[in-house]
């Protein structure tokens, strides 16, 4: 598993930690999604091929899925700080993507390009609150946490 330091806010200085690559796998699954979403996009209003997005997508996932696996192991991690800080940007993601997802339906986007725009919209919504909470948190003093 690729690492990449973060320096480990602490009082009397700063010490390098490991930190699994959970943003940089965030921010590859966003532009998976994002070229996913312009092919898409660019049929509006007609009928996309789906291999295509359809590939991504599923790429953007795995991604994203990997990312939050890594996440959840970590120990001694600013978990109250990620949640925090997740839980408002989410909020506003959410709110976005769904009124991206209003002009797909608005458009009379229907059937199985509507499921994979809204996956790679939900997809969207999750990678971006994780980036941006992870890396405030990386660089906040970990809460020790056991198991």
């Amino acid at each position: 598993m690729s690492t990449v330091t973060a320096p480990a806010a602490t009082g009397a200085g700063t010490a390098a930690r490991a930190v699994p690559p959970v943003a940089e796998l965030a921010t590859a699954s966003l532009a998976l999604i994002v070229v996913g979403g312009v092919v898409m996009a660019a049929y509006v209003p007609r009928k996309p091929p789906l291999a295509l997005p359809s590939v991504l997508l599923a790429l953007g996932a795995l991604l994203t899925l990997t990312g939050v696996v890594l996440l959840a192991r970590l120990r001694d991690f600013a978990f109250e700080k990620f949640f925090l800080v997740a839980k408002w940007a989410l909020l506003a993601y959410v709110i976005s993507a769904g009124m991206i997802e209003f002009a797909f339906v608005k458009n009379h986007t229907r059937g199985g390009p509507l499921v994979v725009v809204t996956l790679m919209l939900v997809t969207f919504a999750v990678d971006i609150p994780i980036i941006i909470a992870f890396t405030v948190a990386r660089f906040a003093r970990g809460n020790a946490t056991s198991g």
